[in-house]
């Protein structure tokens, strides 16, 4: 088995020595980061310092064939992951942070990652997969946990992340939406359209906007109707608004069926939201069946599968599926979404 020739030589010793990692000084309140950077030259004048950071010994080593130091292992780490939109930072202290380039959907395989953390002494940490993220935002670090790492640890990571980058931001594609108002006693002016405004709200934090609003009276057929009419428009997504409980004349469902729409999924284990309704046209236009709870309650399925469609994924029964674990909002007095457990 190789290893890395590492000794422990006392300070005193140390003037002239290239120091082979960064040596991290922490003071209360004050600062937490290298007092000095891989590749300084000990100095005498430094004994002093290095002594209060309570270093009384120096590692010094000499890297055999087949290592990698953990700013090289870092390094091939962050060759993994970066994919498009991402800039990085460091390595400092052996470390490579990610951050947002863009607005968008932070996206991952968390398989592969979980795979690659499985590796003895590599890691990678990550914000949740499938997040909305603004640009500046940290995404991951990554870095090897000793000071140097056997190559092969990192070509097996390679193996397992493949040729296409583990981490991406995907901007957000879907620019104009058609919004669906179902309802007699709102198409009669009986009652106002509070749910439009609520949508639109929601819309906006993504970049798109209502250019289309139909409001129709109950009935299937007329519901097809005005889901033809907003076909025609050319948006980028359809949503209709109302009718999406089981009552007998709810009828929204079964009219997004009959439009011609593939169904991606009806009914979620998720509250609130589980009867959120998602179906895709032949030319990949989402349609989208919105509960009523999306217009009273703060966070809700909505939220959490927005930034995805709007970033242009397509989602399938088991997105739905998989909404189970971590899919039970709280109601906290004071929401701190998204950064809570709910939908992730």
């Amino acid at each position: 088995m190789k290893s890395a020739n590492i000794k422990m030589i006392p300070l005193e010793d140390a003037v002239g020595q290239v120091l082979c990692h960064d040596m991290t000084r922490i003071v209360k309140g004050e600062m937490k980061g290298p007092q000095f950077r891989k590749g300084h030259i000990i100095q005498k004048e430094d004994i002093p310092m290095l002594l209060s950071m309570g270093k009384e010994q120096i590692y010094v080593w000499e890297k055999p064939e087949g290592f990698l130091h953990e700013d090289e292992a870092a390094e091939a780490l962050n060759l993994l992951c970066r994919g498009e939109n991402i800039n990085r930072k460091g390595p400092s202290e052996g470390k490579i942070e990610l951050f947002a380039q863009c607005n968008g959907l932070f996206h991952y395989d968390a398989d592969i990652l979980n795979r690659i953390n499985e590796i003895e002494d590599l890691v990678i940490a990550a914000r949740h997969n499938n997040t909305p993220v603004k640009a500046g935002d940290k995404l991951a670090g990554m870095k090897a946990i000793p000071l140097v790492i056997d190559e092969d640890k990192l070509k097996e990571a390679s193996r397992i992340g493949g040729d296409t980058p583990l981490m991406s931001v995907l901007p957000y594609r879907l620019k104009s939406a058609a919004v669906i108002t179902t309802g007699s006693e709102v198409a009669r002016g009986l009652v106002p359209d509070t749910f439009t405004p609520v949508i639109a709200e929601k819309l906006k934090a993504y970049g798109i906007e209502i250019t289309k609003h139909i409001t129709v009276p109950d009935g299937m057929d007329k519901i097809t109707g005005a889901i033809a009419e907003a076909r025609s428009a050319n948006t980028d997504m359809i949503l209709c608004t109302g009718g999406m409980s089981v009552d007998p004349d709810d009828n929204t469902p079964g009219a997004i069926k009959k439009s011609g729409a593939a169904l991606a999924g009806y009914g979620a284990p998720i509250f609130p939201g589980a009867m959120f309704l998602l179906a895709y046209f032949d030319d990949g236009i989402p349609i989208m069946g919105i509960p009523g709870c999306v217009m009273y309650s703060a966070v809700t399925i909505f939220d959490v599968f927005l930034p995805r469609i709007a970033a242009g994924q397509r989602l399938t029964k088991s997105d739905f599926t998989r909404l189970g674990v971590g899919g039970l909002c709280l109601s906290c007095p004071e929401c701190h979404y998204p950064v809570c457990p709910f939908g992730k």
